[in-house]
């Protein structure tokens, strides 16, 4: 695809945290260090990586949502120019919209019809919503109930519904499926597909990569502040397609290929080792993994690995 089709660009995000540490000493912790990722038009791109590996931060970072003490280095782009704090405030909720992680976003004062429209009452807005909700099997009831007599489910779509009110070009849904049983949760993501499928682009922020393979058309694997690998869905049906030794053992640990555990942990930001931070963990590690390791091309993908095709 051209470039002309790239929805969403992030290059080299870094994230860091202001802390105070021994009282009025400041530091800064590097909680993501190196994340990439294109989104295009028509496009799933999946972002996967274990608890805590920092992939929320990323659909914060974009939205221009993270919290007072944090500051972000690298480059976000929205169409093909900087997403600055003036063009945020113009696309937000409008081109680019969040579906958040948890149902209490929803207010638990307001019916889910005057959420989904925001507060609005003309004929125009109210048509909107009654669509919104019908596409994802609301029923006209459904305007009038409050968010606690809604299912999980229920919840969950009528997220998406507010979401694509405004008939986005990206959206980007951190999370949507904890929590849902396994059929549930593939309707979910069958709605982001549909999305993606009129056109828009949509990113996936998920830990769950069994589900990942089914709605996506690119993964990008993130481990402990950084980009690993990005690689086409298909590549995660055998394990001979993948590059990264992170990404093979991700593979093995899916219910369908064993739930083969790694051994070894996910290090804390504080405690990463030198290079590459799966170093430890890697039955290939030796002292040329404690240099510098550049994300490069590789097989119609990405890895940031020395040892790939080697």
């Amino acid at each position: 695809m051209a470039e002309r089709d790239v929805i969403l660009s992030v290059k080299h995000l870094g994230i860091f945290f202001t802390q105070y540490e021994r009282g009025w000493r400041q530091t800064k912790l590097p909680v993501i260090r190196d994340l990439s990722v294109k989104v295009r038009a028509g496009q799933v791109v999946a972002v996967v990586g274990s608890s805590g590996s920092g992939k929320s931060l990323l659909a914060h970072a974009i939205m221009g949502l993270l919290p007072g003490n944090a500051s972000w280095s690298g480059d976000i782009a929205f169409k093909g120019e900087a997403l600055t704090q003036k063009r945020l405030k113009t696309v937000r909720g409008r081109e680019m919209v969040l579906v958040p992680q948890s149902v209490s976003y929803l207010d638990p004062l307001m019916t889910i019809g005057s959420q989904v429209r925001k507060g609005r009452r003309d004929k125009e807005s109210r048509g909107k919503c009654r669509r919104a909700l019908e596409r994802y099997g609301l029923g006209k009831e459904t305007e009038q109930l409050y968010p606690f007599q809604l299912s999980g489910g229920m919840a969950r779509r009528v997220l998406i519904s507010t979401a694509v009110m405004e008939n986005p070009c990206l959206v980007i849904a951190d999370e949507p499926t904890p929590g849902l049983h396994i059929n549930a949760a593939k309707r979910v993501l069958s709605h982001f597909r549909e999305l993606a499928d009129d056109g828009a682009g949509v990113l996936l922020i998920t830990h769950d990569l069994e589900l990942a393979v089914e709605a996506a058309d690119r993964i990008v694997v993130f481990y402990a502040g950084t980009t690993v690998e990005e690689a086409a869905a298909e590549d995660f049906k055998g394990e001979e397609r993948l590059r990264h030794p992170y990404s093979k053992a991700l593979y093995r640990a899916m219910p369908v290929n064993g739930f083969e555990a790694a051994s070894g942990a996910q290090p804390y930001v504080k405690n990463l080792p030198e290079g590459c931070p799966y170093g430890p963990r890697c039955l290939d590690y030796d002292e040329g993994c404690r240099g510098e390791i550049k994300y490069r091309s590789f097989r119609d993908g990405m890895v940031k690995c020395r040892k790939a095709g080697v």
